[in-house]
């Protein structure tokens, strides 16, 4: 496996604790976070359970209250933060809620990680929802989940594939009807692939996917974003608190088209959702944070429509 600060290379894997893995680990920290207490933000109980099974001692220690999440050092507070996923995951809840209500009864969460939506969302009867992961995260997940006595709320279908190999086909032999509209979703994912596979992915989306299938991602214009110097400083700060992981050597550098581009020549019709109308929506204020303020730019999220 990776160490969880070593860079990315062609072919590389990991597990929750490492490289990319960490990162879903980390969302997930925070969603755990959002969802604590009277004022919570989201309702996802499965979070804090998962992470805690992954064991990373900084996740860990985060979710007991040992790092000091509110200091002057850290990129966000702790509100934001939880502003920040809660925004996030309310968008890309919303997005599946919406697809089944409109008769969509298919829908495949793509690089999966922690997320729990097979499990917390209120799926109507006959839905089937592929996850799609690396073997050894979606093996891990379904384990802890089990251990915890949690069942799925619908029809969960787990496809462990790494997403630069042939997962269109591993899809389709779980069962996925490609005649059939589907809700798809890439959230957090798009960086984290190299260039042409990012092309691939989407390629592949369209070719499985029928007139009616939907899909909710981010639209990435500027990767610079996650290796400028407001990263390193990231960086500096999580090692300072026992975290030596590194974004910049996790996503995938080289120029690339954005998702909405790319979509909308394939006859997708895309809807953008800028970070400040989301925050609207949900009722939260646009924070005064550098870090947050230079992703809002240059990430955000979309949603289309296959015609």
């Amino acid at each position: 496996m990776s160490a969880l600060g070593s860079a990315r290379a062609e072919g590389d894997s990991w597990d929750l604790a490492s490289s990319v893995g960490a990162t879903a680990t980390m969302i997930a920290a925070s969603r755990a976070l959002a969802s604590r207490g009277p004022d919570r933000l989201l309702d996802d109980r499965f979070a804090e359970p998962l992470v805690r099974a992954v064991g990373h001692p900084f996740f860990v220690r985060m979710l007991d209250g040992e790092i000091p999440l509110d200091s002057d050092d850290m990129p966000l507070t702790l509100q934001q933060r939880r502003e920040q996923i809660a925004a996030r995951t309310r968008f890309f809840d919303d997005f599946l809620t919406s697809a089944t209500g409109a008769g969509i009864r298919q829908a495949v969460i793509l690089a999966a990680g922690l997320d729990a939506r097979a499990y917390r969302l209120s799926w109507p009867a006959g839905t089937v929802v592929y996850e799609v992961d690396q073997p050894e995260v979606i093996a891990f997940k379904s384990d802890a989940l089990a251990r915890i006595g949690a069942e799925p709320t619908a029809e969960r279908r787990a496809v462990g594939i790494d997403l630069r190999d042939d997962w269109s086909t591993a899809l389709r032999d779980n069962g996925f009807d490609a005649a059939a509209p589907t809700a798809w979703i890439a959230e957090g994912l798009l960086p984290y692939l190299p260039p042409q596979a990012q092309d691939r992915l989407l390629d592949n989306i369209t070719a499985l996917s029928t007139p009616g299938s939907r899909l909710a991602t981010e639209n990435i214009t500027d990767m610079g974003v996650f290796t400028d110097e407001r990263a390193r400083a990231m960086r500096s700060t999580w090692r300072k608190h026992g975290l030596d992981i590194d974004v910049a050597d996790l996503v995938w550098q080289g120029e690339r088209q954005a998702a909405a581009e790319q979509l909308a020549a394939h006859g997708w019709a895309v809807t953008p959702y800028p970070t400040e109308q989301l925050y609207a929506e949900y009722g939260f204020a646009v924070p005064d944070n550098e870090i947050l303020e230079a992703f809002r730019h240059a990430v955000t999220y979309i949603s289309a429509q296959l015609g």
